[in-house]
């Protein structure tokens, strides 16, 4: 039975009081095998709606571990559970799961309030794009970057841009593309030595691989070239092909083809080099920006109101301070 479960959200429990029973309707976001301090075995279990995630950890010994071993991210099952919290961080005891069957998804209409999608419109983002695009002065600058976007059609707008990390949800790569050039074209007047059409097209186009790199999922998943190349390598031969083929200035190839390859700015994280003109600097440190913002607005987002920070994230190596400013009394100091 999944009556009662169907109102209830993921952040309606990760608010509530330790200790109280509950039932749910969620996706399944990710599972990881991981160690505990006594070496032993657990499942990391990240289950969510379209809102927020919560983390479960199953062990060995729970009737729920085979279940959760084998299942597939994407897959929307009913959940029973006690809430917890360990340490601070919430992390609920299942009692019970299954999987939904195709009917069931389909009657309470489950992909729709699972799937996460960029709060600004598709249409929106998409016109905000083509204004951007349309003010690159080069000419073939401007083809080049049209055509590479032409070419990947609706899977451009509709891709996720991250698993778990940032803007990580439908729409989520054009959101986030729309918002580094947003940000951008507010910055370059500052920098009247940075070419502004490299850096433009720089912009509109540093993350295009992972069209390719991600699959179309509810809950995404690298693909196979994604896995073997990765998305900047990826993006580095798309870009190339259709330069060639509108016989792009070399400079400007290799000044964009640079920007592709150094925008993760430090090889620990991917980078194939580093930053090394003016314009590949800008578009790493715009586009860190907005990757690190994107996460702070899904923190905001999923955190109780009742908490004043939120857990640990990965990506901001902390925790975010989530108390809105008007909430402290005047004058009140620690």
């Amino acid at each position: 039975m999944i009556d009662g479960a169907n109102d209830v959200t993921i952040l309606d429990i990760i608010s509530s009081d330790s200790g109280l029973k509950f039932s749910i309707v969620a996706v399944i976001k990710l599972v990881e095998a991981k160690l505990a301090k006594n070496n032993t075995e657990y499942l990391s279990v990240t289950i969510g709606d379209k809102n927020a995630t919560c983390l479960c950890k199953v062990f060995g010994s729970s009737s729920m571990y085979n279940f959760f071993k084998t299942v597939e991210p994407g897959t929307i099952v009913f959940v029973e559970g006690i809430t917890r919290n360990y340490k601070g961080v919430f992390s609920p005891d299942i009692t019970f799961v299954r999987a939904l069957s195709d009917d069931e998804i389909a009657r309470g209409d489950y992909l729709q309030r699972m799937t996460a999608c960029a709060d600004e419109g598709m249409e929106v983002l998409k016109n905000e794009l083509n204004g951007m695009l349309a003010a690159i002065g080069d000419e073939k600058l401007r083809l080049v970057v049209g055509d590479v976007i032409k070419e990947l059609g609706e899977d451009f707008y509709n891709k996720a841009a991250g698993i778990s990390m940032h803007h990580a949800y439908k729409n989520g790569l054009l959101e986030h593309t729309v918002h580094t050039a947003r940000a951008g074209k507010s910055l370059l007047p500052l920098y009247p030595f940075v070419d502004y059409d490299i850096a433009m097209a720089g912009l509109l186009l540093h993350d295009i691989g992972k069209v390719l790199e991600y699959t179309s999922d509810m809950v995404p998943q690298r693909t196979k070239i994604g896995i073997l190349q990765g998305h900047l390598i990826l993006g580095y031969r798309l870009i190339r092909k259709v330069a060639i083929q509108n016989k792009l200035n070399g400079e400007i190839l290799e000044r964009l083809e640079h920007i592709i390859l150094s925008h993760h700015n430090d090889p620990e994280f991917g980078a194939v080099v580093r930053p090394a003109t003016p314009e590949a600097v800008f578009v790493a440190l715009v586009d860190n920006l907005d990757a690190k913002m994107g996460m702070v607005e899904q923190l905001l987002r999923s955190t109780p109101s009742k908490n004043i920070f939120s857990d640990f994230h990965k990506g901001l190596e902390g925790k975010l301070l989530v108390l809105p400013i008007d909430s402290l009394a005047d004058g009140e100091l620690d």
